[in-house]
């Protein structure tokens, strides 16, 4: 987390292209269903912690007043740009202190880049702070060591611009015994001229166990479970008693 991925930077502009709002919408309806619930009185406040391009929370505002948070300043821009109508406000999950309290916090995949168990308490940490008494906490890692699988994914889209993206995205472990993996990216960008070019990128990510997870939640004073999403993925709903 301390020197962002090209990514998140200098190709935040292509955001929408690799991972729009339209790839979201029943991975939202999932999680709206656990978190509706989870809260009495329903929620209407929520916080996401590391927004990025904000592609998730585009199926969220509807339901609830959001709060958007990313230590990225390019991809608060997207953001910004795909919900123009949401609050936004630069700052780090490990870090961020906003002095009020919501009823729900997110945070979503950018969990991942707390590499190391410090930042992932840290982050956990802001998500109690700014929760009200009696209100929940999702957060969403692609993995947990039980779960992890190397593998290799492609995708892209074109923009009603004439820029369009296709990319390959690689994933394994190079070393099992501890506690991170590796993410590389390829990427040929198609301009609106029709030039075409290429850029890589290479992330390392955090991989815990799914009772670390737990004790780290319980240690920060939630009560928290895990439930695998339609998915394959973990989701740890914490409640803050």
């Amino acid at each position: 987390m301390e020197e962002l991925p090209r990514l998140y930077t200098e190709l935040a502009e292509w955001w929408n292209l690799l991972s729009p709002p339209s790839h979201y919408a029943e991975e939202a309806e999932d999680l709206l269903s656990m978190l509706l619930p989870a809260v009495d009185p329903p929620p209407r406040t929520l916080l996401e912690l590391g927004c990025g391009g904000g592609s998730l929370a585009f199926h969220l505002k509807g339901r609830l007043k959001l709060t958007l948070t990313d230590v990225s300043p390019q991809m608060l821009a997207v953001c910004r740009a795909n919900n123009p109508e949401c609050e936004h406000i630069a700052g780090d999950m490990r870090t961020l202190e906003l002095g009020r309290e919501f009823d729900l916090v997110l945070i979503h995949d950018a969990i991942m880049y707390a590499a190391d168990p410090a930042s992932v308490r840290a982050a956990i940490r802001t998500a109690y702070r700014h929760l009200r008494a009696g209100g929940a906490a999702a957060i969403l890692p692609d993995f947990v060591k039980e779960t992890f699988e190397p593998t290799t994914s492609t995708g892209g889209e074109d923009g009603p611009d004439g820029r369009g993206l296709r990319y390959l995205e690689w994933i394994w472990d190079p070393c099992p015994t501890d506690d991170t993996y590796e993410a590389a990216y390829a990427f040929l960008l198609r301009e609106r001229d029709g030039t075409v070019r290429a850029e890589s990128d290479r992330h390392r990510l955090g991989l815990f166990s799914r009772a670390a997870w737990l004790r780290w939640l319980e240690e920060a004073g939630f009560s928290a479970a895990s439930r695998r999403d339609p998915w394959g993925r973990e989701v740890f709903i914490a409640r803050k008693l």
